[in-house]
């Protein structure tokens, strides 16, 4: 008898995220609303996926739901194979503000998610070393909150989400406060820290040009029910200037499309 031998290299590995068949639902007095509905996505390990929808469309709702802080009503959620049931530590998330503590410093702020989650003091503190470096913040380290600018604040606030390195990152309309030209660096600044961290990356924007510009692809939902309505791959170099990504008929073919898709015909800011 002959037993076979199954060869490593053709085992399939899991998405890094998984979402099947999702639907929101919320109840109130007022009734029930439909926030997502049949959602089915897939994210490759150490992918840039960006998600650019009309506002209230459920697109915040979606990572709240990747992140374990939100449940489905039906539907599921796998992280590497693993259905999501709660919040996962595997996983780093920057919201809208960067939310820091004005009474902790630039260190102490990022330092708080090791506290949160036990972590030892001596990596912890290495980690935050390279995290400051990496962004340029090491002069900071001692500075306040009210001392920093808006971009640099949000900088802190991605620090603060790497310091675990997380499998995932999840970033809900980050740089929407600040102004076109800060907003513009930060776009450089993340697809750079992407590139050199290679974290699994699924960012919320309204920013046509800024889903396009650091994506791998960028999914385009519907109005409330949201619903994924079509998914555009973003063919462009893994380095991109970003004056050069912008005249380049790839990135204007995607951004243009990604417009008629959310119901403009205007050309890409």
């Amino acid at each position: 008898m002959t037993t076979a031998t199954i060869d490593p290299s053709t085992e399939v590995t899991p998405a890094g995220i998984t979402v099947d068949g999702l639907t929101v639902t919320f109840s109130s007095k007022r009734g029930t609303t439909t926030a997502l509905q049949d959602i089915d996505l897939q994210v490759a390990d150490g992918e840039f996926v960006t998600i650019a929808g009309p506002s209230g469309c459920g697109k915040s709702t979606l990572l709240k739901v990747i992140a374990g802080l939100t449940g489905s009503t039906s539907g599921e959620v796998r992280l590497r194979g693993k259905a999501v049931r709660g919040p996962q530590r595997e996983i780093g998330y920057v919201f809208q503000r960067a939310a820091l503590l004005e009474w902790r410093s630039v260190r102490k702020n990022i330092l708080l998610q090791a506290e949160m989650r036990g972590m030892s003091r001596q990596a912890a503190a290495r980690r935050c070393d390279h995290l400051l470096e990496m962004t340029g913040l090491e002069g900071f380290a001692n500075a306040m909150p009210y001392e920093l600018s808006g971009g640099m604040q949000q900088r802190v606030s991605l620090c603060r989400a790497l310091l675990h390195e997380p499998d995932v990152l999840l970033m809900d309309e980050p740089f929407g406060a600040l102004d076109a030209l800060t907003r513009e660096k930060m776009n450089v600044e993340l697809h750079r820290i992407w590139r050199e961290t290679q974290t699994t990356v699924v960012l919320v924007t309204h920013s046509v040009a800024e889903a396009v510009y650091l994506a791998n692809r960028v999914v385009v939902m519907s109005p409330r029910p949201g619903r994924i309505v079509e998914t555009l791959d973003v063919d462009l170099p893994a380095d991109r200037d970003y004056s050069d990504t912008m005249e380049r008929p790839e990135f204007i073919r995607v951004a243009n499309r990604v417009r008629d898709l959310l119901g403009s015909s205007t050309a890409a800011d």
